[in-house]
């Protein structure tokens, strides 16, 4: 039996898909060769699509 209450059942499920719409998101940014801005040290930064990490979607 799932001891989870809904709200975090519902807040997990949210997560998870969120999280999977990101690594679609950068997989597509790195396959079209689209660069990325991202927040590093306060900053800006853009990244090529040469540099974008790659994203672990394993659970």
């Amino acid at each position: 039996m799932n001891t989870l209450k809904p709200r975090q059942l519902l807040s997990t499920k949210i997560n998870e898909g969120v999280k999977a719409a990101i690594a679609a998101a950068l997989e597509k940014h790195r396959k079209l060769g689209e660069s990325i801005a991202v927040w590093q040290d306060g900053k800006v930064v853009v990244l090529a699509a040469d540099r974008i990490p790659p994203i672990s979607t394993e659970k």
